[in-house]
């Protein structure tokens, strides 16, 4: 089957727009997977049992965002051997591609699994709570090397600009959880315990999901071979170790958010809980940005065309604009029944109030990193992506958190962590575009 690189012709808006929606839709599956736990959970009236799996969100986002950064990886170079039409080469890095994923997940996973003890007490957490979030994690990580797989294979699609089918990997898994959360939950009144294993089944259709079109409709993959997958280790590598720190950067700082907000007490890190899943899923388009920009680039890229690099670029902060001031008006209009289904009252309240507002509209600054990790990621600078989300999520989080914190509680711990975004925000954008400016002519 002759690859084609679908991205390098044709109108660069539309593509932005149509990789960007279909990807936002696979990757908001994912996170409504843990929306769906947590809205469950808070039905059973436990603020135990919430704030349990507030601090689980805070692991379990780690290990995810570490498959995610070696999904860009493995997404690039695929794209980048499409741009250069050599169907032969993306198959290769496709199939090592799968093979890291896997290994790195059961790897990763259980050193997680070995060391949950301490990393739960580092977040805060203590007596029944602790007890609950290290049962719930215990299970739960079980089906991290499935997603991180099932997410790699995802990125593989998209690659190949099959932005339906990379869609419905997530799609399927959430789904699968949908009918089978309440089920375990309620039916069978497993509580945590049935939402853990919820995921558990859930990540096993979205693996099947995204392997079967990659057999079926572009080629499969080739038997892994020692020399080959070590030449592609190497290649991967070079942009999966930089990625997966960049990544890892979000999770680490949602994690010292988690422990700053823990002295304010279980209400308010069930609030928190609550507005760190519906961020993802009210803003999917936007956190789907550096996957379904990064392909774009990557083609481009690969056929020397720069200044539809740059053009990308530009399209992308427009609708990325546009995009949230649509959100942030209809999240504002329903932050009550937000509020109300579920059941969040007094701190809670006034934290799922605040997301639904201001710190919704802030959020355009992150999205201006998650652009310029698809542009440094995509040109071979992926380090300098890696330096502006650890300085984002430490220097522009940590110090306005506290400072904030001090001054306005709880709250003011959430309006800290948005107000250090702008800075590194416009950061970013200034990177993106001297890296392409440096990469080529415009």
């Amino acid at each position: 089957m002759q690859a084609q690189a679908k991205f390098v012709t044709g109108s660069l808006w539309r593509h932005v727009v149509v990789m960007s929606l279909t990807s936002s839709i696979g990757l908001m599956a994912i996170f409504v997977v843990d929306l769906v736990n947590i809205l469950y959970i808070s039905w059973l009236m436990d603020p135990v049992a919430t704030a349990a799996v507030g601090y689980a969100g805070a692991v379990l986002f780690f290990t995810t965002s570490f498959g995610i950064g070696v999904s860009i990886a493995v997404s690039a170079l695929v794209a980048r051997a499409l741009g250069q039409r050599d169907p032969e080469l993306a198959r290769q890095r496709a199939s090592s591609g799968m093979a890291l994923s896997a290994g790195l997940g059961v790897a990763f996973s259980a050193l997680v699994w070995a060391l949950l003890g301490p990393i739960v007490g580092l977040l805060g957490a203590t007596g029944p709570t602790a007890e609950a979030t290290v049962h719930f994690l215990a299970i739960s990580l079980l089906g991290q090397p499935l997603l991180m797989a099932a997410i790699t294979a995802s990125a593989i699609l998209r690659s190949h600009g099959d932005a339906r089918r990379s869609m419905m990997v997530t799609v399927w898994g959430a789904g699968i959880l949908a009918a089978v959360d309440p089920v375990l939950i309620f039916w069978m009144d497993l509580g945590l315990t049935g939402a853990a294993l919820a995921g558990l089944v859930s990540r096993t259709g979205m693996l099947v999901v995204g392997i079967w079109p990659i057999l079926r409709h572009h080629g499969g993959f080739v038997p892994v071979r020692g020399d080959a997958l070590l030449g592609d280790v190497r290649a991967l590598s070079g942009i999966a170790g930089p990625a997966v720190l960049t990544q890892v950067a979000t999770p680490v700082g949602q994690a010292m958010v988690t422990r700053l907000m823990a002295p304010f007490g279980e209400a308010a890190v069930a609030g928190l809980a609550i507005t760190g899943r519906l961020t993802p899923v009210a803003l999917g388009v936007i956190f789907a940005l550096a996957g379904a920009v990064g392909p774009i680039i990557g083609q481009n890229a690969g056929a020397g065309r720069m200044d539809r690099v740059r053009q990308t670029i530009w399209a992308a902060v427009w609708f990325m604009g546009a995009v949230i001031a649509v959100v942030t008006l209809a999240l504002f209009l329903a932050r009550g029944a937000l509020a109300d289904v579920f059941h969040a009252e007094g701190v809670t309240r006034e934290l799922v109030f605040l997301f639904c507002g201001p710190l919704c509209l802030l959020f355009f600054f992150n999205g201006l990193i998650f652009i310029s990790n698809a542009a440094c990621n995509n040109l071979g600078k992926p380090l300098l992506s890696t330096a502006i989300n650890w300085a984002r999520h430490t220097l522009g989080t940590v110090p306005f958190a506290i400072w904030f914190g001090g001054i306005w509680g709880a709250g003011g711990v959430l309006i800290g962590q948005a107000v250090g975004g702008v800075v590194f925000g416009l950061l970013a954008l200034w990177v993106a575009l001297r890296v392409v400016k440096q990469a080529g002519p415009a």
